[in-house]
């Protein structure tokens, strides 16, 4: 059984951009005097969504990559889906770098709206695709 080097260095990325957005958000937090919530401060809702929306859906993508990586091996499958999920989430992370990405605020820059689109798909369809792979492989084992 081969290490999961795919799943592990996509896992790297994403934990180190996971604390960023969580140190954003938490200085942010700090400097507004909002302990809990966001209260009517779009900016920390926004920086608030940014780190949660990671963290729901990098920790089961992860789980599921190095199952299927250490099902089959590593292929040139589990390898590109893991580059899709993680362009997908740089994507959404700088569509959520702008109250234009995150609350399509009027006159918005469309490059953030833009961002939004390709980290949601992405997100959605590496995240299917990988799971049907891994129904695929599970099912023609022998």
């Amino acid at each position: 059984m081969e290490f999961p080097y795919v799943a592990a260095s996509v896992g790297a990325f994403l934990i180190v951009l996971q604390q960023i957005f969580m140190m954003i958000a938490g200085t942010y937090r700090g400097k507004v005097s909002i302990g809990v919530g966001f209260g009517t401060d779009k900016e920390l809702e926004r920086k608030i969504r940014r780190h949660g929306n990671l963290a729901e859906n990098a920790a089961i993508f992860l789980v599921v990559l190095g199952f299927a990586e250490l099902l089959t091996g590593g292929s040139i499958v589990t390898t590109a889906l893991g580059l899709t999920f993680l362009v997908a989430r740089i994507c959404h992370g700088i569509a959520f770098s702008s109250l234009s990405g995150s609350h399509g605020q009027e006159n918005g820059a469309r490059i953030f709206v833009l961002c939004r689109l390709v980290g949601a798909l992405g997100t959605g369809l590496s995240g299917i695709g990988l799971g049907l792979y891994l129904l695929f492989k599970l099912a023609t084992q022998t």
